[in-house]
């Protein structure tokens, strides 16, 4: 590819749901682009593990943590792959690597279809607007259905899917696919399916595509005004416009193509790839924006120009071996070795020293980062999302959305020696992954982690033992309870302190009351001047440091407005310190009276599992104070969708298994938060008073 040839170039990120041969995927691309000769296996007998899981840990337990990018060259054209981790604990992963892709490739499982990790990673691909390739793997397995897979598409996720190709026999006689377009058979020949074998359609299969190509043509054809007339006038429709139409409807997010193979069995993939290049994106065809800082943060069209200033983003932070490693999605100009940048967060200026392409984890030194290009930088101090411009420029561009943590864990070092390991652990952890949060609790003064779920902190837990050699015990996972009013109640508080000399004086009067559109808000209806209007910002302080712990069980207070009507100050004695007490003070006053309550965080959870053990699986739920929105049964598998408290979803893993006898697995997200039932609530109050009269 010449430099300067960026229609040449696709960026594209592999997302599905957890065991939908994502990473196995991931490593037929890079055989059939010759990237690497041999393939290894995800859980392969010869333990060496797939190129793109490159964490020891990803592949003792056969699951991708950390979302690894490559190069590859296909034909004439280049495109960057990143592999995504399918579990939801590491959802941050997929939501960064989302950020910086022009598209993506969905896989989806041609036994179990559309499932729940499916529907979040199409709610993140929609967020960031990025056009997909639906790719229906696993056709060589038991039970398999494309067919069902594509109606799933339509119905569960709301997209406009077609099949672009349908298969040649399924299951154990999955030979190939034909292609709806060409309309040949295509095989695939070859130990490792290297050699493709273009046919006539095998007679037995010429009506079901003729029948699925006029359904296709149908779809398209809204896309194309002239194809639309040569297809109700019977004429024959060339291949090219056939392209151009789905390329059209696929890049303006209307239409997804339906693709389908076996990676395991190396079947589809060389054609995946060139859908890959004829309906995904290059990145002169997708609109990025930046914030001029310099203009009141004016949105600013982003072009991949070579010559216009550098505008790039760090997405991904990685601390290695050899330092800290920053992936770079370059955005506008090009970024050269030895050239001077500018991180708009903190205004430091920085050289580009070593610039690298990254395999996995092996790089490859270069001397410039093209315009829709994504390289890594060495030795940059920075956080994760943050934008690298040109010195000319002031720019910001958006980061990734970050969902908040929803499960936390108390540590302890084992020894003096654990205890020195463990702040560097955490200061690079939280540094590279913002859903790991970390913070020294002032009451128990313990040090507690935040995270995604029991998994999400149980692989950062064995990553500090193997990486720092930090042995740490852990304490009952805590839950971000929260509290709440239920009810409006006034305040009339005077603060008076008298300490010789000025004192301190400020009356606040107003009314607290439930609010359901944000956690906090502050309203100033004072009228005649009785609180002096550089007071009241100090007033909205005082409040928003009141909320940060409530008296129940000492969680934030949220959905709350504070309304100010009414006050009094002192000539000598008021002053801003005067006023964020009293406004403390006069909280306090009302916040019992206003009936406060307890709510705990809901996950949206899905257990899927054999049928058999539907009623199980529903008992299961039921015990945890679930209740259950949906269930469906599919065959010999059923998928039940429940929202429950994430107090009662500890250790819920090993109790299903053994429910199941190993054969059901969850997942769960965040939902929303939800008042806790009395019983409950009395229970927790009891133990933190319990807990206190212990101090």
């Amino acid at each position: 590819m010449t430099k300067n040839n960026v229609n040449k170039m696709r960026n594209i990120g592999i997302s599905a749901h957890i065991d939908s041969g994502k990473t196995t995927l991931s490593e037929r691309i890079l055989f059939y682009s010759k990237k690497i000769h041999a393939i290894h296996e995800v859980r392969g007998k010869d333990g060496v593990g797939a190129t793109m899981d490159h964490m020891e840990l990803e592949r003792e337990r056969g699951i991708t943590i950390q979302s690894a990018a490559t190069q590859v060259t296909w034909k004439d054209y280049t495109i960057n792959v990143i592999d995504t981790p399918g579990h939801v604990d590491f959802t941050i992963e997929v939501e960064r690597s989302l950020r910086v892709l022009d598209g993506a490739v969905l896989v989806l499982c041609a036994v179990g279809g559309v499932q729940s990790q499916s529907i979040t990673v199409d709610r993140q691909l929609k967020r960031y607007n990025v056009p997909r390739i639906a790719f229906v793997n696993k056709c060589d397995r038991t039970g398999a259905n494309p067919f069902k897979v594509r109606i799933q598409l339509c119905e569960k996720l709301g997209l406009n899917a077609e099949m672009i190709q349908i298969p040649i026999g399924l299951e154990d006689k999955f030979e190939g696919v034909i292609d709806l377009v060409t309309m040949k058979a295509v095989y695939f020949d070859g130990p490792q399916g290297e050699t493709l074998r273009t046919e006539e359609i095998p007679a037995n299969l010429k009506a079901d595509a003729e029948k699925y190509r006029e359904e296709l043509m149908d779809a398209i054809s809204m896309f194309d005004d002239e194809l639309a007339e040569k297809f109700l006038g019977g004429e024959k429709i060339p291949e090219e416009m056939i392209y151009a139409a789905i390329r059209k409807g696929t890049l303006a997010e209307q239409f997804v193509p339906v693709m389908l193979g076996s990676a395991y069995r190396f079947k589809g993939i060389q054609p995946l790839l060139d859908g890959v290049t004829y309906y995904l994106p290059d990145p002169t065809e997708i609109k990025n924006y930046a914030l001029d800082l310099d203009k009141n943060e004016e949105k600013t069209e982003l072009n991949t120009d070579e010559k216009s200033p550098v505008v790039a983003l760090g997405f991904k932070l990685e601390d290695g071996q050899y330092g800290q490693l920053t992936y770079v999605r370059v955005y506008q100009g090009k970024i050269k070795k030895g050239e001077e940048l500018i991180n708009t967060r903190s205004k430091k200026r920085f050289k580009v020293g070593r610039l690298v392409r990254m395999h996995a984890d092996s790089m490859e030194d270069i001397s410039e980062g093209s315009p829709g290009d994504i390289v890594a930088l060495f030795g940059i101090e920075c956080a994760s999302g943050d934008t690298f411009c040109d010195s000319s420029l002031n720019y910001a561009m958006t980061s990734m959305f970050v969902p908040a943590p929803v499960i936390s864990l108390a540590i302890m070092p084992k020894d003096k020696k654990s205890a020195d390991q463990l702040a560097k652990a955490l200061n690079r952890f939280t540094k590279e992954d913002p859903t790991f949060q970390t913070f020294v609790d002032p009451e128990s003064n313990q040090t507690i982690i935040k995270g995604m779920g029991e998994l999400h902190l149980e692989v950062y837990i064995e990553r500090m033992r193997r990486e720092y050699k930090c042995d740490v015990e852990t304490g009952m996972p805590q839950v971000a309870y929260r509290e709440a009013i239920t009810q409006k109640a006034e305040f009339n508080y005077t603060h008076r302190k008298q300490t010789g000399g000025a004192g301190q004086y400020g009356r606040v009067a107003g009314y607290m009351e439930p609010f359901t559109d944000g956690d906090y808000e502050f309203e100033d209806l004072i009228k005649g001047g009785s609180i002096p209007t550089e007071y009241v910002p100090s007033c909205d302080k005082g409040f928003k440091e009141a909320v940060k712990k409530g008296s129940l069980i000492g969680f934030p207070i949220v959905n709350i407005r504070c309304v100010i009507n009414d006050g009094q100050s002192h000539p000598v004695d008021s002053s801003d310190i005067a006023f964020q007490s009293a406004a403390i003070g006069a909280f306090r006053e009302a916040y019992n009276k206003a009936k406060p309550c307890i709510l705990e965080p809901i996950m949206k959870v899905w257990v899927e599992g054999p049928t058999e053990f539907q009623g199980n699986i529903f008992g299961s739920i039921n015990q945890r104070r679930g209740i259950i929105i949906s269930s469906l049964e599919d065959g010999q598998f059923s998928r039940v969708e429940a929202e429950v408290p994430l107090s009662e979803m500890f250790g819920y893993s090993t109790i299903l298994r053994s429910l199941t006898q190993g054969k059901a697995e969850f997942t769960m997200e965040f939902e929303k938060y939800a008042k806790v039932p009395q019983n409950v609530s009395e229970v927790l109050i009891n133990k933190k008073e319990k807990n206190h009269g212990v101090k």
